[in-house]
């Protein structure tokens, strides 16, 4: 007859390993020696679901530069089959957008963040400060080198990444690439309205901005800009409709003003997500991207 055992020692011992600590899953290999590492968790929060990643690695034997990719979906929208897209004008693209970073020598981490209907601000920052750390501890087992790590992301995933790049010091970020990210929750910027209870903005805050002004001005990258801080890419489309481009030039004109390294490229034409450039324009503006991150790692 087995050993009894007490409760605890059994919730001990049918628990999950712990992520810091969890076999990594089978690679699938894609071609020219790249593989992808799906579903790998990377946090354990209490009382919230496991938070995960997608990892694409290079076939380098190098340690590999890294990319941290924050996908967007107005803090709302996420989850397996979200944290892997770069936007609807890159899905269709063979190989896709992480498969073609990982062949130009680039490790890629696509990683989950607690959306504004599990949790509030700051949460989703504080997850992705966990991913990096993650990512540190299994370095080595991963063959990536996170002293090399540029976080890029799109719409809520690029405010994010520049909250990360503005607030986060061990270490320090190399680059930031934000396509079309919100820079400001305290202002008036149509069609975002502060004192509106029901935006995106507000669900992520927990609150009307107006009503949050601290919690508010602690989201808002345009508040957190400082003269050490690592370069930006700012692309952002000049006919957005759910994000001013008011945003992104803003964001860029206080980074310079405080001494720090910033290009910004506005796109005449583009609505959110790059909707109306052609695709050989929308294919530059990621190669643009992708020669940014290498020229800063």
């Amino acid at each position: 007859m087995a050993d009894l055992v007490t409760p605890g020692e059994l919730r001990q011992l049918i628990a999950a390993p712990h992520p810091d600590v969890a076999p990594l899953p089978r690679a699938t290999e894609h071609a020219g020696g790249v593989r992808a590492l799906r579903g790998v968790p990377y946090a354990d929060v209490m009382g919230a679901r496991p938070l995960e990643l997608d990892l694409w690695l290079p076939a380098s034997a190098a340690p590999a530069r890294l990319v941290l990719f924050v996908h967007g979906g107005a803090w709302r929208r996420g989850r397996r089959g979200r944290r892997d897209d770069m936007g609807a004008r890159t899905r269709g693209w063979a190989p896709g957008p992480f498969e073609r970073l990982a062949a130009a020598g680039l490790a890629v981490a696509c990683v989950d963040y607690r959306l504004s209907g599990e949790a509030t601000f700051p949460a989703p920052l504080e997850d992705l400060r966990s991913a990096l750390r993650w990512l540190g501890l299994r370095a080595d087992e991963l063959g990536i080198d996170p002293q090399r790590t540029v976080v890029w992301g799109e719409s809520a995933g690029g405010h994010l990444a520049s909250l990360l790049a503005l607030t986060h010091h061990e270490p320090r970020l190399a680059g930031a690439v934000i396509w079309y990210g919100p820079a400001d929750l305290t202002t008036p910027r149509p069609p975002f309205d502060p004192a509106d209870a029901a935006t995106p903005e507000a669900l992520l805050l927990g609150g009307a901005p107006a009503s949050l002004s601290e919690l508010a001005d602690a989201a808002s990258p345009l508040r957190q800009v400082h003269a050490g801080a690592p370069p930006f890419l700012v692309v952002h489309g000049e006919a957005d409709s759910m994000v001013a481009c008011s945003h992104g030039r803003d964001l860029a004109d206080a980074l310079r003003a405080a001494g720090a390294p910033v290009e910004l490229r506005t796109v005449p034409g583009a609505d959110h997500g790059w909707h109306g450039p052609a695709d050989d324009e929308v294919q530059q503006i990621f190669t643009t991207s992708l020669d940014f991150v290498r020229q800063h790692t």
